[in-house]
C-alpha cells in the first residue's frame, strides 16, 4: 500500500510518499519513496516561538511546492490513499493541511485518512531504518513511550496494539517549551533546545565548573507525572541573582546550560525508572523533538542497560524525531495493514489542537 501523508501541525511543512507491507503479525517493512520537509524556524526566530498566523500563512504558500517535489518520478494512480495529521496542534497550521488534503483527495478519488500527530512519534520511533527501508518487527508488548516535543511530554502505556494509557505527563509546560524559554533567558537563538545542548555538551567537554544548582522538580513524588513550571521559574530567579545573562561569560553561560540540561536528564532518568518499574513494560521508546537530545539519549540508554537489560529500548534515528510527514504515513498505514483504520467521509474530519492519544477512538 503506498500513502502520500501531509503534516502541518506546526511549523513544519511536510509531504512524503511511503509505500508498506505487512509481513508478519502486526510486523511491516516501509519504504520511504519521497520526502520532502520545509521548517519555517527562522520565520519564527524573531518571535522566540511558533507564531500560528505565520505558520498557516507558509503552508498554505509551501504546500503546492513540495507536493510537487513529494510527487517527482510518482504518479497519482500510483497513491492508495491520502493521509493527513488532524491533531495535536495549532488549528491553524492542521486546518490548511486538512484542506489542502480534503481538495486532493477529492480530485484524486482517494481515501483520505486522518492520523493523530502523536501516534505519528510513537509508532515511527518503533522503526528501525536502513536508508528509506524501514521496519517495525519483533515489538513485544507492553510498550512504555515516552512523548517529549514542543507541545507534549507524555509517559503512554501500549498494552495491545492501538489501546493507549496515560500513566503521566507534564502538570504544565511540555519540556520542549521548557528548553526553548530557557534558550530565551540565555539570550540563545530559537529554538533553543539545540543550542542549550551545544553549550551543556561544551562544558562536559571542558569540565566547566557549576556556577548554580537547579532543582529537580518532582523527582521523588510518587507518580510518572512531570513538572517543568518550577524549574523555568529558578532559572529566572538564578540569573538575576547572577546579575542578569549578560554578565555570564561564555563559559559560565555553558556551565548554566549543562545544570539546567542535567536536571531535565534527571527527572527524566527517574521518572522512565519508576515507569518501567510500575509497568513492566517490555519494550521502552522515546519519540518527539526533544527525543533527539544526546545526553538525554545517553542517560536513558545507560538507565535500561543497567536496571532494565531486558527491556527492548527503541531508540529512533535522529531524522525521524521531529515533526515530518513520513511518521505520518507510517501510522496511516500500520492502522490501514492491520484493518483498524476507519476513513470518513472526508467531511467529518476536524482539526484538534487538543487531541490526546489516549482519546483519539
Amino acid at each position: 500500500m503506498r500513502i502520500l501523508a501531509i503534516e502541518t501541525s506546526c511549523d513544519e511543512t511536510g509531504v512524503a510518499i511511503v509505500e508498506g507491507t505487512k509481513i508478519g503479525d502486526h510486523e511491516f517493512k516501509f519504504e520511504v519513496v519521497n520526502a520532502v520537509l520545509l521548517s519555517q524556524a527562522t520565520l519564527h526566530a524573531p518571535y522566540g516561538g511558533v507564531y500560528p498566523t505565520l505558520a498557516k500563512r507558509e503552508h498554505e504558500k509551501n504546500l503546492p511546492i513540495i507536493l510537487d517535489q513529494a510527487l517527482a518520478g510518482s504518479k497519482t494512480d500510483d497513491i492508495d490513499a491520502i493521509a493527513v495529521t488532524n491533531g495535536p496542534g495549532l488549528e491553524p497550521a492542521l486546518w490548511t493541511g486538512i484542506t489542502f488534503a480534503q481538495k486532493r483527495a477529492d480530485e484524486w478519488h482517494k481515501p483520505l485518512i486522518p492520523t493523530n500527530h502523536m501516534e505519528g512519534h510513537l509508532l515511527s520511533s518503533l522503526v528501525t531504518f536502513e536508508g528509506p527501508h524501514g521496519t517495525l518487527q519483533g515489538i513485544s508488548l507492553p510498550i512504555l513511550a515516552l512523548l517529549i516535543s514542543g507541545g507534549h511530554t507524555e509517559f503512554v502505556l501500549v498494552d495491545e496494539w492501538f489501546n493507549y494509557k496515560m500513566i503521566g505527563k507534564t502538570l504544565d509546560d511540555a519540556v520542549g517549551e521548557c528548553f526553548d524559554k530557557v534558550a530565551r533567558m540565555l539570550a540563545l537563538p530559537y529554538p533553543g533546545g539545540p543550542e542549550i545542548s551545544k553549550l551543556a555538551r561544551r562544558a562536559r567537554q571542558t569540565n566547566a565548573p557549576p556556577i548554580v544548582s537547579l532543582p529537580r522538580p518532582m523527582l521523588h513524588s510518587n507518580s510518572c507525572d512531570v513538572s517543568f513550571s518550577g524549574l523555568k521559574t529558578a532559572v529566572l530567579y538564578a540569573l538575576r541573582d547572577l546579575g542578569g545573562v549578560e554578565k555570564l561569560s561564555d563559559d559560565e553561560k555553558a556551565a548554566f546550560a549543562r545544570e539546567f540540561e542535567d536536571a531535565v536528564t534527571e527527572v527524566f532518568v527517574a521518572k522512565v525508572h519508576r515507569a518501567l518499574e510500575e509497568t513492566a513494560a517490555t519494550t521502552f521508546v522515546i519519540g518527539g523533538g526533544v527525543a533527539a537530545n544526546t545526553h538525554l539519549r545517553e542517560s536513558l540508554k545507560a538507565l535500561v542497560e543497567k536496571e532494565f537489560s531486558e527491556v527492548d529500548f527503541r531508540l529512533p534515528e535522529i531524522s525521524i524525531t521531529g515533526d515530518n510527514a513520513i511518521m505520518i504515513a507510517i501510522a496511516a498505514l500500520v492502522r490501514s495493514l492491520e484493518g483498524v483504520q476507519t476513513v470518513p467521509d472526508p467531511m467529518t474530519i476536524r482539526a484538534h489542537s487538543q487531541l490526546s492519544l489516549t482519546e483519539q477512538d
